[in-house]
């Protein structure tokens, strides 16, 4: 299999209330398995089953849309698990990480600020994310299963605004998800390691 299911690196109640047990068990037990069915099926058919999932994503993008729809959101959602903890959030970040969000984005406040807005003002489905991008940091966002890899950069911290990710726990209050999501939910080691890997 090219894609497999992982498992949650909490309980499905850790979260709360920021995110509630009922929350991750239709996105992760159901909306994720659907892209990793969904894109396996499709790996087999497009004959990439062997090839690393960055390349099927990088490969299948404006080529090929079911296969690269359901392999982004499963790259995005690999992350997507890990960039949130319990107790997570706030604003006490990585020295090296916190040094490059001054240089780059103009302090903490300035990055939260964008990152809330890229995630409030990107219209349907899609994603808010801090990348990488020729050495420097960007706050982007992106439609659909899109995300900074087709576009030359590395996502080092991401938020799903798709209404499955949130509605549940906050109706269609985008806005106050976005603010739990960054204030109490978001695992800065996990963000540390990535932007470590990417300026390698």
């Amino acid at each position: 299999m090219t894609f497999t299911l992982p498992e949650l690196p909490y309980a499905y109640d850790a979260l709360n209330p920021y995110m509630s047990a009922e929350t991750l068990e239709y996105h992760h037990d159901k909306h994720h398995q659907a892209y990793v069915t969904n894109g396996n099926k499709l790996a087999e058919e497009a004959g990439v089953s062997g090839q690393s999932l960055e390349e099927i994503v990088q490969g299948s993008f404006g080529k090929n849309a079911g296969l690269f729809n359901n392999a982004g959101q499963h790259y995005n959602h690999l992350h997507f698990w890990n960039w949130m903890k319990p107790s997570g959030g706030g604003t006490k970040l990585p020295g090296a990480l916190a040094a490059k969000i001054d240089a780059d984005l103009g302090g903490y406040d300035a990055f939260r600020e964008a990152f809330i807005q890229a995630g409030v003002t990107q219209f349907g489905s899609g994603w808010c994310w801090l990348a990488l991008k020729d050495g420097k940091l960007e706050v982007m966002k992106s439609a659909n299963g899109e995300s900074p890899l087709v576009e030359g950069a590395t996502p080092i911290l991401g938020c799903d605004v798709w209404e499955h990710s949130y509605y549940i726990d906050y109706r269609n209050a985008r806005p106050k998800y976005l603010e739990a999501f960054v204030d109490n939910l978001v695992n800065w080691e996990y963000v540390e390691e990535l932007f470590e890997k990417a300026t390698k």
